[in-house]
């Protein structure tokens, strides 16, 4: 293999020297592989040009179909490049050939493509609560290349949230759910930028912290966090992808109002009585429901910055993992909603 190794380096060799072109460089590298393998098919077995070349033309086809792959791969990286255009993406960077490879999945879609993983990775994305429904949507918002994302939460890791909320881990118990889902986002993808904001969402510091991003996802557990969320996006035309669970049962729409449907207040107009929305710790939460409407959460996010398909908005998707069934229910907006239809000055 050395001899056949040799010849090969000095032909390319020589046609650099005479300024021949890459491909008939690799054309006479072609040629003496074909040589060599017909030299294994036609001489005896003991001849010595086959014993000086590796003995067996079975060697030669493997280290042939070794360097056809290597081509393949590198004429694939090609194809998924030219889709992206690099005008388009941030501070003028092309995406490198390992970010082309992650996202190769996306680029192949065509209702994605190079131009919509460039939207993803221009694309800001916020998320209040790291916790059931936070965690898969933080993943799969990462996972996708989102380029900026945003994680609000005031509370720590805590053993209770293990099983359920996947993106912590048990060494995490006692961190800041911001800081530990900050950490495995950038161990996950480290394309992507994280922000965090480790306190509680209240009206002082709503209005500046959603003004950052494209599209917000409520992953909280209480009703006035809810309905602040709902009346900042709303005043910002910020879309608002919202979701809830209990037990079994899930649900998650998108809000946009400022575009078209209801808001989350046309909805549920008026907080329901504590004992008919008990919190995770005291009526308890299927394991993997907060995957399943978390993921569908994400799903919203990323249609809605691609333009893709048809969104929730005006509808209201309901999941019960228990007897496998789902449903969607058509929802509207309620005229005299205080948020989205507020009465007009005198």
């Amino acid at each position: 293999m050395i001899l056949v190794g040799t010849i090969c380096a000095t032909l390319w060799v020589i046609g650099w020297a005479m300024g021949a072109p890459i491909m008939q460089r690799w054309a006479m590298i072609f040629v003496v592989f074909c040589a060599v393998i017909l030299g294994h098919l036609i001489l005896p077995t003991a001849h010595p040009l086959r014993m000086n070349t590796g003995g067996s033309w079975q060697v030669w086809v493997l280290l042939a179909a070794f360097v056809a792959m290597i081509w393949v791969y590198k004429q694939g990286l090609r194809k998924l490049r030219e889709k992206v255009p690099p005008e388009a993406v941030p501070n003028g960077g092309a995406m490198s050939d390992t970010e082309l490879d992650r996202y190769a999945r996306h680029i192949v879609m065509p209702e994605i493509g190079g131009s919509g993983q460039v939207l993803l990775r221009k694309s800001r994305v916020l998320v209040v609560g790291a916790g059931g429904l936070g965690a898969p949507a933080l993943q799969y918002l990462a996972a996708a290349g989102v380029g900026t994302i945003g994680i609000v939460d005031d509370d720590v890791v805590d053993a209770a949230n293990l099983q359920r909320q996947v993106i912590h881990r048990d060494e995490d118990i006692g961190l800041p759910k911001v800081v530990s889902a900050a950490r495995a986002l950038r161990a996950l993808n480290p394309y992507v930028s994280v922000k965090t904001y480790q306190q509680r969402l209240t009206l002082a510091i709503a209005e500046a912290v959603i003004s950052d991003y494209d599209i917000v996802l409520d992953g909280t557990d209480n009703f006035e966090t809810r309905y602040l969320l709902n009346q900042t996006c709303v005043a910002q035309a910020v879309p608002l992808v919202s979701g809830a669970l209990s037990q079994w049962e899930g649900q998650v729409s998108l809000f946009d109002p400022a575009r078209s449907g209801p808001c989350y207040q046309c909805i549920f107009p008026t907080p329901p009585a504590p004992e008919f929305a008990p919190s995770c710790s005291q009526a308890g939460v299927f394991a993997a429901l907060p995957g399943v409407i978390g993921s569908l959460m994400a799903a919203e996010a990323l249609k809605y910055v691609l333009g893709a398909g048809t969104s929730l908005v005006g509808r209201l998707a309901i999941h019960n993992v228990l007897d496998a069934e789902g449903r969607v229910i058509k929802t509207k907006q309620r005229v005299d909603c205080p948020i989205c239809h507020p009465p007009l000055p005198n």
